[in-house]
């Protein structure tokens, strides 16, 4: 039985989610097609790109995205009450950003600032604007509909690009949050398509690891690159997840890559030959590290509406009107184990 998105992201709350985009039939229509021979590599940039710049327009943070394929992964976080900070000329900026119309086809100045005037002075269309800035659906509407349109001109076709309008899941604590990070920026490696984390394109770990390497301009912090903290790549400013730094989540990130078996595909490639102990940092997130390594292996097999704790996903099913959720019983079976490890 389906439930209603609605029921999922409560309206006007704050909340962390991973949603996913699959393209329709799964079918190569971001990479290259080995079918075909045609490649649409450069539709991956055309996708990430969109991300980034809708990361300011919208009232939400980004912390990782992946954009594989055939499909695109993002975590973030939507915080609709920060809206209501913004003054009625940033609103009109941002929705003008996001969805230019005429304005997009010639540079006018003057078309620009009556179109901003008819904005603000529409008490109406500003309180609607408003809950679109602060809306997860509308950051995905505005996400896939011109990637979409754009893609079909391309191909001169019609029809639809994306198979549904997107999959999504409640991330319901902090650690679901890190270990879903880490699902998302480990998808290339999983997928075999490269074996080091600064290969693997179009992610947020490389956008990170490039950073910090100078490779893409942005003002150097005043604080040392070892001790920044772990925020968003993209949009609001926020707290530190856990009040972890980058350079540690990016070592839990090599490590958790590291430790797939060796005759399965997406193994990262060790930095350090010879197995390495788990970072200190992961004792913050988890018991241990099997159970770290099980939470994000099972990110989208193991939970489906939402993830994080036993207690955490019971409380949902009860706010959705359920008496279960999927995941209870994986994370009841941890708890049992940690309490009776005999």
């Amino acid at each position: 039985m389906t439930y209603p998105r609605s029921q999922l992201v409560a309206e006007g709350e704050p909340g962390f989610y991973h949603v996913v985009s699959r393209c329709v039939r799964r079918a190569f229509l971001c990479g290259w097609d080995r079918v075909t021979g045609q490649s649409y590599e450069h539709r991956r940039q055309w996708i990430e790109a969109r991300i980034l710049e809708l990361a300011e327009c919208f009232s939400v943070s980004v912390y990782a995205y992946a954009v594989m394929s055939n499909h695109v992964h993002i975590v973030l976080h939507v915080d609709p009450t920060a809206v209501e900070d913004f003054s009625d000329q940033e609103v009109a900026r941002r929705w003008l950003t996001a969805y230019p119309g005429q304005l997009k086809h010639y540079d006018n100045v003057e078309a620009a600032e009556r179109t901003t005037l008819a904005i603000t002075s529409n008490p109406e269309r500003l309180a609607e604007l408003r809950k679109r800035l602060g809306s997860l659906s509308w950051f995905m509407k505005a996400l896939n509909e011109p990637i979409a349109r754009r893609a079909n001109r391309e191909d001169n076709c019609k029809g639809k690009f994306w198979e549904s309008r997107y999959k999504c899941q409640a991330l319901l604590e902090e650690h679901a949050v890190l270990s879903c990070m880490a699902y998302v920026d480990l998808n290339p490696v999983r997928a075999a398509i490269c074996d080091t984390l600064i290969e693997s394109d179009h992610t947020t770990i490389q956008r990170r690891l490039r950073e910090r390497k100078g490779l893409i301009g942005r003002i150097k912090p005043r604080r040392s690159i070892r001790a920044r903290q772990l925020k968003p790549v993209a949009g609001l400013d926020a707290d530190a997840l856990m009040a972890m730094t980058e350079s540690s989540y990016i070592e839990l990130v090599q490590w958790t890559g590291e430790q797939a078996r060796w005759d399965k595909r997406g193994k990262l490639k060790p930095i350090i030959e010879g197995k390495q102990a788990a970072p200190a940092d992961i004792w913050q997130i988890a018991d241990n590290p099997k159970q770290w390594l099980r939470q994000v292996q099972g990110t989208e097999s193991l939970y489906f509406r939402a993830i994080g704790s036993a207690e955490a996903l019971m409380a949902k099913a009860a706010e959705l009107g359920q008496v279960w959720m999927k995941g209870v019983a994986s994370e009841s079976a941890i708890k049992i184990l940690k309490e009776h490890p005999t």
